[in-house]
C-alpha cells in the first residue's frame, strides 16, 4: 500500500499538533489536518483564554521544541488557594493553600495563552522535517483495512497512513466513525470564562473558590495585573449573566470574586462552554488512536484538561516510537492495545475524580459543607498529605502503570 505518510492526525488543537512533533522528531512521517485556518488563531490578539500546563507537560513541551518559544509569555504558578464558601461572604474558615517552594522540582504549574501556545506550536512544526501540517481541510470519511487507513478530505484529496489519530475533540469525528461510543452526562453547568484586569499583583497565586453554584478559578497571567477566570453557574443563570453588557457581568461577578486584588475590570472576551463529563468506551479501534478529548472530556474544576491530553500524547508517542524501533506495524492490534492499557484508566479515574469533586462542592448542604471545610483544613494541616497532593498536580506521579512516559519526564524518546 502506497502511504501519503505513517501517521495522520486529525485535529490541530493543541494535542495535535505536540503528538506530530513528537513522532516527527523520533523520524516518522506525519500529516496533521486541522480544520482551521492556522494564521488566523496565531496572529489573533489577547482575548484571555489561557492554559494551566503542569510541571510534566513543560517538560515535555520543552522536549519537543515548544517550551523555548515562550520565553517572557508564561506565568509560572506560584501558589494554589482553595476555599469554600458563598458568594459576598467570603470564604470559610478553612482552605488549603499549595506552595511550590514545598516541592523541589520548581513551580507547580504555568499559565499560557493559547494564542502564544499555538503560535509556537506552528513555528515548531514549520521547521520539523517529515511533518506537514494541512489547514483548512476536514475528513469526511475513513476507511481501515489490513494495511492500512485511508481518509477523504472535503476537498475530494484522498489520504493513506499506516494509523490514524483522533485529536478532534469531544465531538470526534473519527471517533463516530469507527463507531466507538461515548458515555458521560451532563452537569447542568455553563463555564464562562474571560480575562480581568485589576488594581492589585495576583503574585502568581491561582485562587479556586468553591460555592454551591459552582466554583470559580481565578489564574494569574504575565504582568501581574490580568487573570483568566473560569466561572462555573447553573446553566439558565449563566445564560443570563452572559447576556448582559459588561458592566452588569462585572456586577454578577464582583460579590464573587471578591476584593482581595482591588478594582476590577473586564479585559477580554467573554466566551460560554457547557460543562459534561464524557469518555469513549474504548481509546483504540483497528488502526485508530484517541487522544485528549476525542477519548476523555473533563471538569475543568483542576485545570487538567490539557495536561491529560498531553498525557495521551506522551503515552502513545513512546508505544509507537518504541515499536517502529522494533520492527512491528504501528497500526498493529497489540501495539495499540500498549496505548489503552496505559492510559484509560488512569484518565477515566481522574475524570470521574473531578466528577466527585464537583458533586461535593457544588451543593449547600450544611453536612457536606462542613465535611468539605473540615477536608480542606486537614489537608492543609498535613505537610506530607499535602506535598502528595501537589505533586500530583504537577504531573509527577505516575498513577497505577507505575510509570510515567518519558517526555513527561523531561526524557527524548
Amino acid at each position: 500500500m502506497e502511504r501519503d505518510a505513517d501517521i495522520l492526525v486529525v485535529g490541530g488543537g493543541l494535542n495535535g499538533p505536540a503528538l506530530a512533533l513528537a513522532l516527527a522528531q523520533a523520524g516518522l512521517r506525519v500529516t496533521v489536518i486541522d480544520a482551521r485556518p492556522a494564521p488566523a488563531r496565531a496572529e489573533a490578539g489577547f482575548d484571555g483564554r489561557a492554559y494551566a500546563l503542569a510541571l510534566a507537560s513543560k517538560r515535555l513541551l520543552t522536549v519537543i521544541g515548544v517550551w523555548g518559544r515562550l520565553a517572557g509569555k508564561v506565568q509560572p504558578i506560584l501558589k494554589i488557594k482553595a476555599s469554600d464558601g458563598r458568594a459576598g461572604q467570603g470564604p470559610a474558615p478553612f482552605f488549603l493553600t499549595f506552595d511550590h517552594a514545598e516541592i523541589e522540582e520548581g513551580p507547580m504549574g504555568f499559565m499560557a495563552e493559547d494564542r502564544f501556545l499555538y503560535a509556537a506550536f506552528l513555528a515548531a512544526m514549520a521547521e520539523t522535517p517529515g511533518l506537514r501540517l494541512l489547514s483548512g481541510e476536514t475528513v469526511t470519511a475513513q476507511e481501515v483495512t489490513a494495511e492500512g487507513v485511508t481518509v477523504t478530505l472535503a476537498s475530494g484529496a484522498t489520504l493513506r497512513a499506516r494509523l490514524l489519530v483522533g485529536c478532534d475533540g469531544r465531538g470526534s469525528g473519527v471517533a463516530a466513525r469507527a463507531g466507538i461510543r461515548r458515555h458521560g452526562w451532563g452537569y447542568g453547568q455553563t463555564a464562562l470564562v474571560t480575562a480581568i484586569r485589576h488594581a492589585r499583583d495576583h503574585e502568581g497565586v491561582a485562587q479556586q473558590f468553591f460555592m454551591p453554584s459552582g466554583p470559580l478559578a481565578i489564574l494569574p497571567l504575565p504582568g501581574g495585573h490580568h487573570s483568566s477566570i473560569v466561572w462555573s453557574e447553573a446553566e439558565a443563570r449563566a445564560a443570563a449573566i452572559q447576556a448582559l453588557p459588561d458592566a452588569g457581568y462585572l456586577e454578577a461577578l464582583r460579590p464573587r470574586f471578591g476584593d482581595f486584588l482591588g478594582e476590577i475590570a473586564l479585559a477580554g472576551a467573554r466566551f460560554t462552554y457547557p460543562l459534561t463529563l464524557s469518555l469513549a468506551e474504548r481509546f483504540t479501534a483497528p488502526r485508530l488512536a484517541l487522544v485528549g478529548d476525542a477519548a476523555h472530556g473533563v471538569h475543568p474544576i483542576a485545570g487538567q484538561g490539557l495536561n491529560l491530553g498531553l498525557r495521551d500524547v506522551a503515552a502513545l508517542a513512546q508505544v509507537l516510537v518504541e515499536a517502529q524501533r522494533r520492527g512491528e506495524d504501528i497500526g498493529a492490534a497489540d501495539v495499540l492495545e500498549r496505548y489503552q492499557r496505559w492510559r484509560r484508566f488512569d484518565s477515566t479515574a481522574l475524570a470521574l475524580g473531578m466528577d466527585g469533586v464537583n458533586r461535593l462542592f457544588s451543593n449547600d448542604n450544611p453536612i457536606l459543607r462542613a465535611g468539605r471545610d473540615l477536608g480542606l483544613g486537614l489537608v492543609n494541616a498535613l505537610p506530607g498529605l499535602r506535598r502528595g497532593f501537589m505533586r500530583q498536580a504537577a504531573g509527577l506521579s505516575a498513577g497505577a502503570t507505575g510509570e510515567l512516559p518519558r517526555l513527561l519526564t523531561g526524557q527524548a524518546i
